[in-house]
């Protein structure tokens, strides 16, 4: 069946428990302003360096981590709490398990990302990217994420249905690999009570910590959000889902796939050579599944290609899906040795990070959050849906100014650095190409400007959502909605 969204005739209708979800629903939105907002400030730091103002906590070094760890882990880790939570309970028709542990998750993520928006700019750090919160705020993580999968599972084991819909094969995928992944490279020695030595050293290190960091992106970035993509993409589109044949085979290619690409951040380093090949072999093969699963959310829309002229929602879902295909066509470019000759340590990277982050993560999940916000408030529909359409567009306008910023500024550098005159010598120093450089840190500040503008009309749109005058739903009360 494409969809498993229909209760058998024999049983009565579930009761779904979304205390959890709109929490979580809310607070993304609420996260996604200030991590922007944090994002914007670094941006405009590195075209004006004087904006630190010589504070130490407001540093461009102290703030970069806080900014990442803000949209990845509280924006975008919101938001898949929340997508998660609400997808299973509609697709194994029960309601959610232990909703307790439910509530636990949702406090237990939301002290740490406060300790980790006290801890960092006040200079606690592993050194870990994408892992640099310390020890004590590590071992909260492990506990609010075992929490997170009982309560994920416990709602599979408890299903009514045998069918398991293939979007929480993604979202359970996720749950695991990041546990995983997180375990193993938070390993430390502790040293104090906000210190610690990596239980790794050198080369060892590295590998490891781009093991966590590319598969952060794989699992916690990719398969987490393939499972918004396969829900809310057929809901919002009233059509079921393209190809569930492909969508499985997308899963198993995609999941053994990502986790040999790691290597591919440690070209030209200490790193064995037959390694990095490794990494850069599995990346490319990497193309054929994330293509195919793009392929198969786009074509979903098949026969309802009219919905995208007056929904708002379903642009947000779409475009996402482009930016997916493009920076999963680049990815496995730039792992190439010869191109990453060019591209590594340049702004390219920086522009390739951030059209899958603003592109496809922050898209998705705007889409998905906009699906839900009404529902989550016993609303028909959000306040202002010509809000959601300006928001569509400031926020793409946004994304191309600042991916098209850094792309050109990163091909520049790296041309920039490996020139070289007649009798060997550099042909530009390397404040020449910081020089060359600050035009595109400038239309990168106003491009983040325009995302964080679209936020900020999201977080309007929700307000007066959650306060507006729409009548409540017969059919769904705001603390246990009983329909998907």
């Amino acid at each position: 069946m494409n969809h498993a969204t229909a209760s058998p005739l024999t049983q009565p209708p579930a009761v779904y428990d979304d205390t959890a979800v709109r929490q979580f629903t809310v607070m993304s939105v609420v996260w996604g302003v200030v991590g922007m907002a944090v994002g914007v400030f670094i941006a405009a730091q590195l075209a004006w360096p004087e904006l630190n103002m010589g504070v130490p906590w407001l540093s461009y070094g102290r703030l970069r981590p806080l900014h990442t760890n803000a949209v990845i882990f509280a924006f975008g880790g919101s938001a898949l709490f929340a997508t998660s939570y609400y997808v299973v309970q509609r697709t194994s028709h029960v309601t959610l398990f232990a909703p307790r542990l439910a509530a636990f998750t949702f406090w237990g993520w939301t002290a740490v990302i406060v300790a980790a928006a006290i801890s960092l700019p006040l200079g606690y750090t592993s050194g870990k990217e994408y892992a640099e919160l310390e020890w004590p705020i590590d071992i909260l993580i492990t506990l609010v994420w075992v929490s997170y999968a009982v309560v994920f599972f416990g709602t599979i084991a408890t299903r009514r249905i045998r069918h398991i819909f293939v979007a929480n094969w993604f979202f359970g995928a996720f749950i695991i690999a990041v546990a995983l992944l997180h375990l193993v490279n938070s390993a430390a020695v502790p040293a104090g009570f906000m210190k610690s030595y990596s239980a790794y050293a050198g080369v060892q290190d590295a590998m490891i910590q781009w093991w966590y960091g590319h598969n952060a992106v794989g699992f916690f970035l990719t398969a987490g959000f393939l499972g918004m993509m396969y829900y809310f993409i057929p809901k919002q589109a009233e059509r079921p889902v393209y190809s569930y044949r492909l969508s499985i085979v997308h899963f198993w290619a995609l999941i053994f796939t990502y986790m040999w690409a790691g290597p591919h951040h440690l070209h030209y380093t200490a790193l064995p050579d037959w390694a990095q090949s490794i990494g850069m072999l599995f990346s490319l093969i990497l193309l054929a599944p994330s293509w195919g699963g793009m392929i198969n959310g786009v074509m979903t829309l098949q026969g309802a290609w009219h919905k995208l002229r007056d929904d708002p929602i379903l642009k947000f879902l779409i475009v996402a899906l482009s930016f997916y295909g493009m920076s999963t066509f680049e990815g496995p470019m730039m792992s190439i040795k010869t191109v990453n000759a060019l591209s590594h340590y340049t702004d390219w990277t920086v522009g390739h990070v951030h059209s899958g982050a603003l592109g496809w993560v922050g898209l998705i999940s705007m889409g998905s959050l906009y699906y839900l916000i009404p529902r989550m408030f016993g609303r028909k529909q959000m306040f202002s849906v010509r809000a959601i359409e300006l928001h569509f567009w400031v926020a793409t306008i946004g994304i191309v100014l600042y991916i098209a910023a850094m792309w050109i500024a990163g091909v520049m550098q790296g041309l920039m650095w490996r020139a070289i005159n007649p009798d060997g010598t550099l042909a530009y120093s390397f404040v020449e190409s910081v020089k060359a450089t600050f035009p595109f840190y400038v239309v990168r500040t106003i491009g983040g400007l325009l995302y964080l503008a679209g936020m900020l009309i999201m977080a309007w749109n929700t307000w007066m959502t959650a306060r507006g005058p729409q009548p409540a739903r017969q059919s769904e009360a705001p603390a246990a909605l009983a329909g998907a």
